[in-house]
């Protein structure tokens, strides 16, 4: 039995949902979001309320079900909120510099060269530099699967390293540090 699958999904006013040929479009304040849906799954829109239904009881359609009801929960609150997430810079020399003209992110992470990353158009980004502190980067976006692929791509350009701790990490993530050698 599924038990995220049978939940339902409340839509906000200001949210336009249409479900077209297997396409569910999901259009917000933020932007617009669209994914397709699978043939052992039935969407149905009553109200302001949303239920994602599976045609069998095979394990296969009761796991579809539990993955497009998050999808689709995923949509709704990225259109109508967006998601955050906040990587920190740790280490000496390690700096970030946006160019707003181009949307490229300009990092310097200790190797030879300075890295260049294309942002892309669905990511807005800030860099701020607290007093005698680290970098912190705060990607925001509407769609949850991009910001955390691009998130993710941006941290293992140099994962924190586990003596010193560093490296690009999430803000208040916690590294288990290794003991170094003792003479």
């Amino acid at each position: 039995m599924s038990r995220i699958g049978n939940k339902p999904i409340f839509i906000p006013n200001n949210i336009d949902l249409k479900f077209f040929k297997n396409i569910l479009t999901v259009k917000g304040n933020l932007g617009t979001l669209s994914q397709k849906i699978s043939d052992k799954i039935k969407i149905n829109i009553s109200k302001n309320i949303l239920y994602v239904i599976r045609n069998n009881e095979d394990k296969k359609s009761k796991s579809l079900q539990g993955l497009y009801r998050v999808l689709i929960n995923n949509m709704i609150i990225g259109v109508s909120l967006g998601f955050k997430k906040e990587l920190e810079l740790i280490g000496i020399g390690y700096k970030a510099v946006f160019d707003i003209n181009n949307k490229i992110l300009n990092l310097n992470l200790g190797y030879s060269h300075d890295i260049m990353i294309k942002i892309p158009n669905e990511i807005n980004i800030e860099i701020r530099l607290e007093k005698s502190k680290n970098y912190i980067i705060t990607l925001k976006s509407y769609d949850k699967q991009l910001l955390g692929i691009f998130s993710y791509k941006i941290r293992s350009l140099r994962p924190p390293e586990p003596y010193k701790g560093k490296g690009v990490r999430f803000l208040n993530e916690i590294i288990r540090k290794k003991v170094g050698k003792s003479a």
